[in-house]
């Protein structure tokens, strides 16, 4: 098999930035934001055929992607074991044959994310690897439990183990216009985790309008998120371009503002490996290579990975095989 002439490396070292400290509650700020909705579509609109990247250059891409994923399990029914086998596949997440024929090793994802109940049956999966475990928390789906346990959580998250907390905010606060009152509530969030990382999920499907999905984002980066994040993946909409667009630019106003880069992570829906190469292009064109590393953007996605791997084989061998050879553990 003739080895591809990728020359893009796999996994990049860990690279740090300051950590955004957040800020006091700017509200003239954050009244002044809008969002021209049929602008902001419409640019969303353009971006699947904006570009096209093909043979290696795609490859390098798709591997980039794999560094960039949250490989998720949040089921009812997850068990021990199933998260054992999420762990190894998040270790060695593309075949090694097809790692070996693009003269490819050491890639791994970003990150492996679980129940607090998971949590350190991953860390202990993981120990060693580098890979962090993320817990979601806060009354994760729909963050309704009394705020005192929505605390505790976190907590009892971060002495388990997990180095990420995706928290998520209650949206009455935001469909209300009581941006005090989240900017509290994410506030008392980040400094329950600590030195943990802080990934602020908005559920955007379920804020109304972009606007408020703009002003949310804000509003959470003013208060110390490390990361802000479209959605729980439970929603009926999830991530989406539009969305996408409104919070990436958010992150460009403040770090433009305050000199701290915040995150972005989309969650939900992204399954299909064209679709990563959009994410991937629009955080290029809208925030620079920076926010192309595994520390600043993450896709919330565990079928993602399989399909990515199926589009590795085809570069590799020009077929496509069945997906049962791509399995999650």
């Amino acid at each position: 098999m003739q080895k591809s002439a990728l020359t893009q490396p796999t996994q990049l070292p860990q690279i740090t930035h300051a950590r955004n400290p957040g800020m006091a509650l700017d509200m003239q700020w954050v009244r002044a934001v809008q969002a021209n909705t049929s602008a902001i579509e419409r640019r969303a609109a353009t971006l699947p055929g904006r570009r096209s990247v093909k043979k290696d250059y795609q490859a390098a891409w798709l591997l980039k992607a794999v560094t960039c994923i949250d490989l998720t399990t949040l089921s009812g029914d997850d068990t021990e074991d199933r998260v054992r086998r999420l762990c190894a596949k998040a270790r060695q997440p593309v075949r090694a044959d097809i790692l070996d024929a693009l003269g490819m090793d050491g890639l791994h994802v970003g990150a492996v994310c679980v129940y607090h109940d998971m949590v350190e049956t991953a860390v202990e999966a993981l120990r060693g690897t580098g890979i962090p475990v993320a817990a979601v928390s806060t009354g994760f789906p729909a963050g309704l439990s009394p705020f005192k346990l929505r605390v505790a959580e976190i907590d009892e998250s971060v002495k388990a183990g997990a180095e990420e907390i995706d928290i998520v905010i209650s949206r009455r606060h935001v469909l209300g216009g009581n941006w005090q009152a989240l900017y509290d509530e994410m506030r008392a969030f980040r400094d329950a985790c600590g030195e943990a990382h802080v990934k602020a999920i908005l559920a955007t499907g379920e804020l109304g309008t972009l606007r408020n999905v703009a002003r949310a984002s804000l509003v959470c980066m003013m208060a110390g998120a490390d990361f802000i994040k479209t959605s729980t993946g439970k929603e009926s909409v999830n991530a989406t371009l539009p969305v996408s667009l409104v919070m990436i630019r958010a992150i460009r106003d403040y770090y433009q503002r305050t000199g701290y880069r915040v995150g972005y992570k989309p969650a939900g829906g992204i399954s299909k490996a064209k679709d990563a190469l959009v994410y991937l292009s629009l955080m290029k064109d809208e925030l620079g290579h920076r926010w192309l590393q595994p520390d600043l953007f993450r896709f919330g996605a565990s079928s993602l990975l399989g399909d990515i791997e199926r589009q590795l084989e085809h570069h590799v061998t020009g077929r496509y095989s069945a997906s049962y050879r791509h399995a999650m553990g």
